[in-house]
């Protein structure tokens, strides 16, 4: 069990005058911390007044009341912009790490800790994000009545605490190892054409055999080199090639190989449908690159909102299915 958090003081070190200020309760600096929270996960004082159905001045009077309880600048704030201060960063870390504790903590006592209501920070790859994971996403918010989803299209990890960003779902390695990190599924990566490229060439048996053909660059996973291992045997080849085109956008990658442009690698899912219709060709299909790892990652806390676990029960469930679906049109 876990000791309390020490109280916040109940006086600015400026005053003891007995302003509302100082007198503020526990419960009310409880509601103080929220509103901050809430500040800086929204990003302006009117949005966090719209999440927390009150006004914007009631808002900006508590983020004040906070800033005199703690005698410190939490943000700073011009017509245009607002930005953590040093301390309100760590401020924040905190706040949002108590508020949570204490929502999950009248959860508990309500009986209702296991019905998740609120609203979630996601962030997904583009491409995954804009198709792929919107039929789970959509089963989720069908089966949670009470729970949204702000769903942003990002292809890096995010900074949870300055974003205000939940959980992340993340193709490739990871750079942050104090995250939790739990592996969703293995991406398989494949190498296609289109049937108008190879037209007039001889059918590639080997990697060798690509260095030959025009290439496509996906920049994110490689640029002029990549290995590929036979999936029997285990051999590896690398090519090597001068790319045509680079890209960091996968559907501008798979736009490019269904225009003929060149050869290229690339997650199988993106791909299986147009080669299940004979827009594409796999070429070498004995021999892939690397599967990617599909990782959710979400800040390491005490206390996770129930809003939090059922969203990662979810996705565990649905997106090895998912992406399984999508593999049987290729094998």
């Amino acid at each position: 069990m876990t000791e309390p958090l020490d109280p916040l003081p109940s006086t600015s070190p400026q005053s003891t005058t007995g302003t509302p200020a100082a007198r503020s309760t526990g419960a009310d600096r409880v509601e103080l911390m929220q509103t901050f929270v809430r500040i800086v996960e929204s990003g302006s004082l009117s949005a966090a007044a719209a999440l927390l159905g009150t006004t914007q001045p009631t808002v900006s009077r508590r983020l004040q009341m906070l800033e005199r309880s703690l005698g410190l600048r939490l943000l700073q704030r011009s017509t245009h912009r607002m930005k953590l201060t040093e301390d309100g960063e760590r401020c924040f870390a905190r706040a949002k790490e108590l508020v949570t504790s204490w929502e999950a903590f009248e959860a508990d006592l309500r009986g209702t800790g296991d019905e998740p209501e609120g609203t979630l920070r996601v962030h997904v790859p583009h491409a995954f994000g804009q198709d792929m994971m919107i039929g789970p996403l959509a089963d989720f918010l069908e089966r949670y009545t009470g729970m949204k989803v702000h769903w942003f299209l990002q292809d890096r990890e995010p900074d949870f605490i300055a974003e205000g960003v939940d959980c992340a779902i993340h193709v490739g390695e990871l750079q942050d190892p104090s995250n939790v990190a739990i592996l969703l599924t293995d991406v398989p990566r494949i190498v296609v054409a289109s049937p108008e490229l190879l037209s007039g060439r001889a059918m590639p048996e080997r990697p060798a055999d690509l260095a030959t053909l025009p290439w496509l660059a996906l920049t994110v996973f490689y640029r002029t080199e990549l290995t590929l291992t036979h999936r029997q045997t285990h051999e590896s080849e690398r090519v090597t090639f001068d790319p045509r085109m680079s890209t960091d956008n996968l559907f501008a990658f798979r736009s490019a190989a269904l225009r003929g442009l060149g050869v290229g690698v690339a997650s199988a899912w993106v791909m299986a449908e147009d080669i299940a219709q004979g827009r594409l060709i796999q070429l070498v299909p004995q021999w892939r690159s690397t599967a990617l790892p599909m990782y959710i990652i979400y800040p390491y806390a005490k206390y996770y909102p129930a809003r939090l676990r059922r969203f990662i029960e979810a996705m565990r469930t649905a997106i090895p299915a998912v992406i399984d679906e999508e593999q049987r049109k290729i094998r």
